[in-house]
């Protein structure tokens, strides 16, 4: 996986994060929601990101 990409993809993956803790926190179901999307939304970039690196060689 290249640096950048999964430096971007853990940034998604921490706002997620503290937009669900800050929904929960404060009782906003929407902003927890929004929180767990941008989760999963990181979480299949950087399964799709697995799958390209898998079939290139990037050694």
């Amino acid at each position: 996986m290249g640096v950048g990409d999964d430096i971007k993809h853990n940034v998604e993956d921490i706002k997620g994060k503290a937009k669900e803790a800050v929904g929960d926190a404060t009782g906003n179901e929407r902003l927890e929601a929004e929180g767990h999307a941008d989760q999963a939304s990181a979480d299949l970039k950087k399964a799709g990101q697995d799958v390209k690196d898998a079939f290139t060689d990037d050694r």
